[in-house]
């Protein structure tokens, strides 16, 4: 059982990520985190993940999502699962804050990717750090022409 109050919490309010489960926690079988972003705030860019689907369950506010080439809003109650080799990325949408639920299946150990990206959103790590180890984390980024007009409107 892991505790909110008892997870590693990073960033700053009102944009930080709870680290509540790495892959080593549960057998391998997945990994979760609590995302929370303010108004309008960018999340994560666009990227894949190979080996691993991510699930998104919105518990408060709104949230706009690439899946491939579209852009979704979800909101509180909503999932959306994204499968393995999709583009996808995330933001608040406009106007609104977002508060969500992350698991990746099967688990990848990516607690140490979410501290260096910490590390990078506060100047302490060049982020050409996280393209050094995207096959590590199966995080691998991408350019999306839809997502950016998608935030140039945001």
């Amino acid at each position: 059982m892991i505790r909110l109050q008892d997870a590693e919490l990073l960033g700053a309010e009102p944009d930080t990520i709870a680290l509540l489960a790495d892959a080593s926690a549960t057998g391998g079988l997945l990994g979760v985190s609590r995302t929370t972003l303010g108004r309008g705030r960018d999340g994560a860019t666009p990227h894949y993940h190979r080996g691993s689907a991510e699930m998104f369950f919105i518990l408060d506010g709104r949230l706009q999502v690439l899946v491939g080439e579209e852009t979704v809003d979800v909101e509180a109650g909503d999932t959306l699962v994204v499968p393995p080799h999709t583009v996808h990325a995330f933001a608040a949408a406009p106007g609104s804050g977002a508060d969500v639920l992350i698991m990746i299946t099967p688990g990848v150990e990516r607690f140490a990717y979410f501290r260096l990206l910490d590390r990078v959103r506060r100047g302490r790590a060049d982020p050409r750090e996280l393209l050094a180890v995207q096959e590590r984390f199966d995080t691998h980024f991408v350019d999306s022409t839809p997502w950016r007009r998608t935030r140039a409107t945001a």
